[in-house]
């Protein structure tokens, strides 16, 4: 979501698109009877438009207004966990129990917990936690209860508040002070995130449930969650979370390098069929709308709803914000807010340039490949990696970046993690590429490019009469 240059897209939206833009937000209001709605949405980084629509608490809200914004704080959860991994203070596979014992859910790892696989039960026994103080749980066992695990680690997906909880623990007890500070800290001072906050700071919004057969409002209490403050806690603003959207597709090596913000969003589990959101990450929900890829996260608590969306493809991230019970549309408001702005403005392609250099060892790699029969392509990339694909129709294809002392490690596809090698001849000449096993030469069964078990010695042929 980089900014191109000044020549090629309009700083602002079209008229037509905020319109558009603003309608959404004020059907959504109308007919989801919210009390006030805010969106907002940033293009290529930069934060293109706001719009709000309100009817109570006195104020008009805009984009610096707080609502509290419930599980989207599981993702700030996730960042802080996805921190310690990368100083290498924990491993996502270590059980929770070697950094936070005595739990009695210790076997489920940390990667587990990420990603809502660890077979621990939704919400917090007895009162209905996200309605009542969190002085009524005081310690993990009382978040967990006496069974917290439904089903067996690593197996499916269950979305989990305890299991938060848990990963907010374990960062106090890898940093050695509260979650709240650990988080302003680390990310919400690095990013400017400063009308992020676990309590309310005026202006913000106040919270209601409207009556399902009335026009008529109720307020709602805003509690303290306590020890499951990492579960759902936070108070934002679109402005703020856009920035944090902005994040989420760039990375910020003050806070998470890109490559770790990318694993974030690869799929933790196999998504429950009945789960309307789809696919989880490590604190990021994973979904596609109309043929569009979109990660991010929705979130609610009594009297609040948020929604949260970037698709890194288009550069297009929204945020919707709004004050009331049990509105769902507001949480996929963003998605539509995205669709809006990517289909009525396509995003303008950075213009192509060549590269300054290039080192004519690997020019000479570029070209067709062959896997056995099948044709392959090997390019090289503008960030000096290379990429494989098929050179016809689907396939095993992947792009790679360099590794430390040669060759190359695949990102994605089929050969993410594979390492692509080149074998070279006594005399300094490419004899095939290896792939994880696989030898790629430059003709079909070339041999000469020592493929395993041979090639027959007569050659290709014919069918005889």
């Amino acid at each position: 979501m980089t900014s191109p240059a000044e020549d090629q897209l309009p700083e602002d939206l079209l008229p037509a698109t905020r319109r558009a833009l603003f309608r959404r937000i004020a059907v959504a209001q109308a007919e989801g009877r919210v009390p006030s709605v805010v969106g907002a949405v940033v293009r290529d980084g930069r934060l293109v438009w706001t719009g709000a629509r309100s009817c109570v608490d006195g104020h008009a809200p805009d984009a610096d207004t707080q609502y509290r914004i419930g599980s989207i704080t599981k993702t700030f959860t996730a960042v802080l966990v996805m921190r310690l991994r990368d100083e290498g203070l924990l491993d996502l596979a270590d059980p929770l129990e070697r950094h936070l014992p005595g739990t009695g859910v210790g076997d489920s790892t940390i990667f587990q917990l990420l990603g809502h696989s660890a077979g621990l039960a939704a919400e917090a026994p007895g009162l209905w936690w996200e309605r009542t103080p969190g002085t009524l749980r005081p310690t993990l066992a009382d978040v967990l209860g006496e069974g917290p695990l439904l089903h067996t680690p690593g197996r499916r997906h269950h979305y989990s508040n305890p299991g938060y909880t848990l990963l907010g623990s374990l960062i106090e007890a890898k940093r050695g002070a509260p979650w709240e500070e650990v988080l302003r800290r680390e990310v919400l001072e690095p990013l400017s995130l400063d009308r992020t906050t676990a309590q309310p700071v005026a202006p913000h919004a106040g919270a209601w449930a409207v009556h399902p057969w009335a026009d008529v409002m109720l307020p709602e209490p805003a509690v303290d969650l306590g020890l499951m403050a990492s579960a759902g806690q936070l108070w934002s603003t679109a402005a703020d979370l856009c920035r944090f959207a902005v994040f989420l597709a760039e990375g910020d090596d003050r806070v998470l390098c890109a490559a770790s913000v990318r694993e974030m969003a690869v799929p933790a589990a196999p998504p429950d069929p009945q789960d309307a959101v789809g696919g989880y990450g490590l604190g990021l929900q994973l979904v596609r709308r109309d043929g569009r890829a979109l990660v991010g996260h929705t979130g609610s608590l009594p009297g609040f709803l948020a929604g949260l969306w970037v698709s890194v493809a288009d550069g297009v991230a929204a945020v919707a914000l709004g004050n009331a019970t049990g509105a769902p549309s507001i949480g996929w408001l963003g998605a539509e807010l995205i669709a809006i702005v990517a289909d009525a403005e396509p995003r303008i392609p950075e213009p192509w340039r060549p590269l300054p250099e290039v080192d004519p060892a690997l020019l000479e790699l570029t070209g067709p490949w062959y896997w056995g029969t099948q044709a392959m392509t090997l390019k090289l990339a503008a960030d000096g990696g290379v990429e494989l694909h098929p050179l016809r129709g689907p396939g095993r294809g992947s792009r790679f970046e360099a590794r430390p002392g040669g060759g190359w490690t695949g990102l994605d596809g089929y050969y993410a993690g594979e390492i692509l090698r080149v074998v070279r001849r006594a005399d300094g000449s490419v004899r095939h590429l290896d792939l994880g096993s696989f030898v790629f030469t430059r003709e079909p069964y070339d041999p000469e490019g020592d493929v395993p078990g041979g090639v027959d010695a007569e050659g290709w042929r014919g069918l005889a009469p």
